[in-house]
């Protein structure tokens, strides 16, 4: 063998090493757990600190909030790497409209166990039991459901879609894959795209399932009850394009709301006039 052909097989394998490296590297990123200890409770609202058991084997840790009787209950789900305090100014004026409302954390994230985020494959367990408990504390009243970016896709692929009574989901991704690649791209430019086949490979040995199971476009056609699809249009993790699919696959009665200049964002803090009111008409038709 030349020294040429040694030089170049040996940086082939040296930037084939880099890059498996940098890939393992990002689904360690991007899998890991966001614990976060949630040590005060807002003065705004009279909650009570609760738990209840997830068919993850998971114990979740949320809040609950008694609104008015028989005005019906919201269950607030957050988005990826966060907790249930980014849901509550959502829960301040939907308690100021009379609704009883449930905040928790997803398994592996805030004050609630788990070991790594999964996109949607346990959390959409959590959505149901959070829900199942839910019904416990608010019997025969009707729930709807606001779910912001993975608090969307757990509902999409959870039978959340059939057993409430409408749903906002906000940034709600069609695929994990084209999730995935977005935010590789947005990190490392259109170049890095390229390692989103081998974030994808990581899934199955690291999380136990493929991940061909999380598309919630693919889920559209199972939704039973309204929805209300809001989307950013500046949002590059999930693009305008990608809402729109998702909407088109969603039976009626459905809305869609773009926000001109929103990317993927706290919708409410962005536009929270406008969100507040149509929020509240939106649940105002259809609880």
């Amino acid at each position: 063998m030349s020294i040429r052909l040694k030089h170049i097989v040996i940086t082939a394998a040296i930037s084939a090493c880099s890059v498996l490296v940098a890939s393992l590297w990002l689904g360690n990123a991007l899998f890991a757990a966001r614990p976060a200890t949630i040590d005060s409770i807002p003065a705004t609202l009279p909650i009570e600190a609760v738990t209840f058991a997830g068919k993850s084997g998971n114990l979740l840790s949320g809040w609950y909030v008694k609104g008015n009787a028989g005005k019906g209950g919201i269950l607030l789900m957050h988005s990826v790497k966060s907790n249930r305090r980014e849901m509550l100014d959502r829960a301040n004026f939907l308690y100021r409209a009379g609704y009883s409302l449930l905040l928790f954390d997803f398994q592996a994230h805030g004050e609630s166990a788990g070991e790594y985020i999964t996109y949607g494959y346990l959390e959409a367990q959590d959505a149901d039991d959070a829900l199942s408990y839910f019904h416990q504390r608010i019997p025969g009243e009707p729930i709807g459901v606001i779910g912001a970016s993975l608090g969307g896709v757990a509902v999409m692929l959870s039978s959340v879609v059939q057993s409430a009574d409408a749903l906002v989901l906000e940034a709600v991704y069609p695929s994990l894959k084209e999730a995935i690649a977005n935010r590789i791209a947005i990190r490392l430019g259109p170049l890095g795209r390229h390692l989103s086949p081998l974030l994808i490979w990581q899934i199955k040995p690291r999380l136990g399932f493929d991940p061909a199971a999380l598309a919630p476009i693919d889920k559209a056609g199972d939704v039973k009850v309204p929805v209300l699809l809001v989307a950013g249009a500046k949002d590059q993790h999930t693009t305008l394009a990608e809402s729109e699919r998702l909407y088109e696959k969603l039976p009626q009665p459905k809305q869609l709301w773009v926000i001109d200049d929103a990317a993927h964002e706290n919708l409410h803090l962005h536009s929270p006039a406008e969100y507040e009111k149509r929020i509240l008409n939106f649940f105002a038709s259809y609880l």
